[in-house]
């Protein structure tokens, strides 16, 4: 029997289930990619009102201090030694619901913006340095393999691992996410990453590739899968709880900030592929550079406000800071504001949360719930005194890219794969115990009734392709032979 192909909601053949159109291997995403734009524009229509991911959450607002001069890699304002930057951070879990538990197991959301005089800038990040795939034309059948059933609205541990074993570079994610980092104790004592590579320039036009690393200063905890499932019961709003009362009482939580700086030349031949975002930089080779701290030490006055109103948006760089070829940042480019103004509407930067510090003179203008008027003129080029750009501020973003338009999946580097990074956690990362519980914790998950008898197979060939012991491991707790 012959597999129908897929095809877009208009019925034309899909060109590809998981590949995005480029500018060559490793070149930017086109806007022409009629399918991905598709994918992506109906995903982010899903669910009213709440967000499709990182439902669930809780934020504050604090501080950014850099204490370290960085002027010879970027001209961003915020990032000039001295500078003290007002931020907002938001927290969240990925998959769950409004209602869902805070100890789930599930990555956890770390965005952040920054109020420049420059304008905002956003990161959005997790507390895990990678993530679960490279292409955008995949995020959203990885979300709905993590979502609930369309027959029984039940989620579903099968369809979990039937997405990650057909997709190996997941791996280095889920091993993460199946250790007790999946499960923090809460907010305050959990890492944050930027997680994408990101371009930096300085004043001379210097580039230079950068990851972001927000180190906690009450250090690493987390619980157990028994404590997180107890806490579930207990308290499901744990981790907005803990971080409001800790505020509240005048401990505020504190993260150190560091960089990787990658020379922009560097990224041809790196022996694995910078923009993959199933990929770290070893520190061996680019070391965390610490340039500054950030506090968060003011609870939000109103939660709908200013946090279920937050609108963090990667597309928000300032000038010093620019995109790269990561395949997934290029997607969130256009998902992440274009899920805003179907969410909250096209005026969602109005919104006091959202709104720059700066006198913003745009030439957008009307839009359902527009209280920020602009006067005339309202369109560009003008002989009325209307603002003009400031391209100079820009000078040192550009970058030369060539190559044939295709799908492809990037081109491998020479230590490029999907399970070598995943294995060094296992080998060098993590202690006896953590070992161990990790393959408690992928037994526990793997073992769910839903979850077939050759599900567990590809399971435990998932993770024996990680590590031969923790195969057998996983092996033993399924019952399955190896």
């Amino acid at each position: 029997m012959s597999v129908p192909y897929s095809t877009d909601d208009a019925g034309h053949p899909a060109p590809s289930d998981g590949l995005s159109q480029s500018v060559g291997p490793n070149g930017p995403l086109l806007l022409q990619d009629h399918f991905l734009i598709q994918k992506m524009a109906h995903f982010n229509r899903e669910r009213v009102p709440e967000r499709v991911v990182h439902a669930k959450g809780g934020g504050a607002f604090g501080e950014m201090e850099i204490t370290e001069d960085v002027s010879q890699y970027t001209k961003a304002d915020l990032f000039q030694k001295g500078k003290k930057t007002p931020l907002l951070i938001r927290f969240s879990t990925v998959a769950g619901e409004l209602g869902s538990a805070d100890t789930a197991r599930d990555p956890r959301g770390f965005s952040l913006k920054f109020y420049t005089e420059h304008g905002n800038y956003d990161l959005v990040g997790n507390n895990t340095p990678i993530f679960f795939i490279r292409d955008p034309s995949k995020f959203s059948d990885f979300i709905h393999s993590q979502k609930r059933r369309a027959d029984n609205q039940l989620r579903d541990h099968n369809m979990q691992w039937d997405f990650w074993t057909l997709n190996p570079e997941s791996a280095h994610q889920v091993s993460f996410l199946m250790t007790d980092r999946g499960t923090p104790k809460t907010w305050r004592h959990m890492h944050g990453f930027g997680s994408h590579t990101f371009l930096w320039y300085n004043a001379d036009g210097e580039k230079f590739w950068v990851k972001y690393h927000f180190k906690t200063d009450q250090g690493v905890e987390n619980l157990t899968a028994d404590e997180a499932k107890a806490m579930e019961g207990q308290d499901p709003d744990a981790h907005r709880r803990d971080l409001w009362q800790a505020i509240e009482r005048g401990d505020y939580p504190s993260w150190t900030v560091k960089v990787q700086i990658m020379p922009f030349d560097d990224a041809v031949n790196y022996r694995v592929n910078p923009f993959d975002l199933t990929k770290v930089w070893p520190h061996a080779d680019y070391p965390e550079i610490t340039i500054g701290k950030f506090t968060l030490n003011r609870n939000p006055s109103n939660y709908f406000a200013e946090i279920e109103q937050a609108a963090f948006e990667p597309s928000n760089l300032v000038p010093g800071i620019g995109g790269s070829p990561d395949k997934m940042l290029q997607g969130r480019l256009f998902s992440y504001p274009d899920t805003h103004r179907y969410r909250i509407g096209p005026n969602y930067l109005q919104l006091p949360v959202n709104q720059p510090k700066v006198e913003t003179r745009s030439y957008n203008f009307d839009g359902p719930m527009a209280y920020a008027n602009n006067a005339d003129p309202v369109y560009a080029p003008n002989t009325m005194g209307g603002a003009v750009s400031a391209n100079e501020l820009y000078e040192g973003e550009s970058y030369h890219v060539s190559g044939e338009i295709m799908r492809s999946a990037y081109e491998l580097h020479k230590e490029d794969d999907d399970f070598s990074q995943a294995r060094a956690l296992w080998e060098k990362v993590l202690s006896d115990s953590e070992r161990a519980n990790m393959v408690s914790n992928i037994v526990g998950h793997a073992s769910a009734p839903e979850v077939t008898g050759d599900m567990k197979k590809r399971v435990v060939e998932y993770w024996t392709n990680v590590h031969p012991d923790l195969g057998a491991g996983v092996a033993k707790g399924l019952g399955v032979e190896s």
